[in-house]
């Protein structure tokens, strides 16, 4: 059973879409980790995105190979997981848990002087549904495990 965890496993950040109050679309970035098949972010209130979430819970994540190492530009691999997002308090085993995770992966001391901004919150994305391309003809759906399933009909034609 293939799982996107492969793909993303050598991602730090994610571009992460967002909807303004006026239903527009907003990308920005943002680090990650990925545990129990949810991403965490860590955000400051004042990033337009926080805010976003904090009015519309929805989002998207995009994860897209460097083009600087694909073989062709046209079908660069890629994931895109379309997500509800909550926050996760402060006063929670949880939140602790995923600080560690993020101070593994990143610098400890970074973490520990972000933890430390009360403006700083823990997002918590379960993805709903998604897709992933991988080259020419090589699409797949994403379930809300992660899991991918390929992707059938359509196809590419020539005139």
């Amino acid at each position: 059973m293939k799982t996107i965890t492969p793909f993303i496993s050598s991602f730090k950040s994610a571009v992460i879409g967002t909807l303004d109050t006026d239903a527009h679309p907003f990308s920005s970035y943002a680090p990650f980790v990925y545990d129990e098949n949810l991403f965490y972010i860590y955000i400051s209130d004042i990033a337009t995105h926080a805010q976003n979430l904090q009015e519309r819970p929805v989002a998207s994540l995009f994860f897209i190979e460097d083009e600087s190492k694909c073989e062709n530009v046209f079908a660069r691999k890629r994931i895109a997981l379309q997500c509800r997002a909550q926050k996760i308090t402060r006063d929670t085993e949880r939140f602790e848990k995923v600080l560690e995770l993020f101070s593994q992966k990143f610098d400890a001391g970074m973490i520990g002087m972000l933890k430390e901004m009360r403006d700083f919150n823990l997002y918590a994305l379960r993805v709903n549904r998604g897709e992933a391309t991988f080259g020419f003809g090589e699409a797949y759906t994403v379930n809300d495990a992660g899991t991918l399933t390929p992707r059938r009909g359509g196809g590419h034609r020539a005139k």
